[in-house]
């Protein structure tokens, strides 16, 4: 037997608040969406720049390492030789008040900035999937309250409660607490994989910053092991 309850009733008979905290939770929907999947191409864009890093070690000179990392707009690890190449070469140019400071340092601070740059690239818009994945149940569940108790005043009003009147309007306005939960589920999970996408990459970087740092102060990269081994031949320039 066909019924009248359902989404489409529910939007048809429910009031501006109704309507309004459908609406927020469809933009909501969106809007986690769109971050999941740019940010999930931009993390799989920087994972596949990460294995270039290899091939850069094993390149004649810094210049043709630097073509081995790439030429893509927002390259993290290009971005980071490059800082790390003009770090050096600044600090050894001419006397200035950062001469005080100990290269090493100087490399470090660098590298280290241009690091925070790219982890704030990369944890730009997770924000959002937080945010939703928080308030779009509450935000349901008021739709869902909200709902209930003008569904309980029109059936007071028809002066019958039966089980047939209270069920259908209440178990249409639960529909809205299911709303909240579908939002808020994928933007959970997103969250939690786009985060943990992050620290892969994030180590990555900073292991080539710490290679970087070795090359720049010392000429060598540093092995596994931790103990300093000379890369290929790689001339700076």
């Amino acid at each position: 037997m066909e019924t009248q309850f359902g989404l489409a009733h529910l939007w048809e008979q429910g009031d501006l608040v109704i309507k309004g905290v459908a609406v927020l939770l469809l933009l909501m929907s969106l809007a986690s969406w769109m971050v999941i999947i740019t940010k999930a191409l931009d993390l799989r864009r920087w994972s596949a720049q990460a294995r270039r890093t290899e091939a850069f070690w094993h390149s004649g000179d810094f210049a043709e390492g630097l073509d081995k990392l790439g030429h893509e707009a927002g390259n993290p690890f290009r971005a980071l030789a490059l800082e790390g190449r003009e770090a050096s070469a600044h600090h050894n140019a001419q006397p200035q008040l950062h001469d005080s400071i100990d290269a090493s340092e100087w490399v470090t601070r660098s590298l280290r900035n241009a690091i925070d740059e790219a982890t704030a690239r990369l944890q730009s818009g997770l924000a959002v999937l937080a945010s939703v994945g928080s308030t779009a149940p509450f935000i349901g569940l008021f739709g869902t309250v909200w709902g209930i108790y003008h569904a309980l005043l029109a059936i007071s009003g028809a002066g019958q409660a039966t089980i047939d009147r209270v069920a259908g309007p209440i178990g249409e306005a639960l529909i809205m607490t299911a709303l909240g939960l579908a939002v808020a589920i994928p933007a959970v999970l997103g969250y939690n994989a786009l985060v943990r996408g992050n620290k892969g990459v994030l180590m990555k970087l900073n292991r080539f910053a710490h290679d970087l740092h070795a090359y720049f102060i010392t000429g060598a990269r540093v092995a596994a092991s931790g103990a300093p081994t000379k890369v290929v031949p790689m001339k700076k320039g």
